[in-house]
């Protein structure tokens, strides 16, 4: 996978923490740089070191799955960008309730966040990845954007939340379909 590819995976992956980072910084009084840099280093670290955990455990079932490794890669693609724009869609869903950012408030937001990059390490697995740069871009980005996240949620309300989740999930299933056009040497 190219570094362009990765570049792209890593911002389709934060867009989810980007978009809970948003609510966040609604639901504070008064949403600071600190508050954006706690967030930041919550599920920045999660979205590293899920990747990591799925290409692991992904690597130890590579050779079973070599030949099918682009249709599993389109496959998680897909269906974890399907189910973004599908949450982004969903008229119940709504922002977390409260901007608390105390490990009981963002654990469970930063694990849930980053499930999507545990299975894109599995799908790394049977790929050409370099794992440190992938996980290194991913983290990074989603530190950045969740920091940034909260600052524009403070300022400018709720209507970044959906298009980000929106977008993510589209460019997941765009990178899907890119590596079976790939693989029918069609790119």
């Amino acid at each position: 996978m190219d570094f362009f590819s990765l570049l792209l995976t890593a911002l389709a992956l934060a867009m989810d923490a980007f978009a809970v980072s948003v609510c966040k910084g609604l639901a504070q009084k008064k949403a600071e740089w600190k508050h954006g840099i706690i967030a930041g280093l919550w599920f920045g670290g999660f979205q590293a070191l899920m990747p990591l955990i799925g290409y692991l455990v992904g690597s130890q079932f590579a050779g079973l799955v070599e030949d099918y490794t682009h249709w599993i890669t389109f496959g998680l693609l897909f269906l974890i960008g399907a189910n973004m724009i599908r949450e982004a869609v969903c008229e119940g869903d709504e922002c977390p309730a409260d901007g608390g950012l105390s490990i009981r408030s963002m654990l469970p937001l930063a694990v849930a966040t980053s499930i999507d990059a545990l299975a894109v390490g599995v799908a790394f697995a049977g790929q050409a990845v370099n794992i440190w740069l992938a996980i290194l871009l991913i983290g990074v980005i989603t530190c950045l954007l969740s920091a940034l996240g909260v600052k524009i949620g403070g300022i400018f309300g709720a209507k970044f939340n959906k298009k980000a989740q929106i977008l993510g999930g589209g460019v997941l299933i765009l990178l899907g379909i890119k590596t079976l056009l790939e693989h029918f040497h069609i790119l």
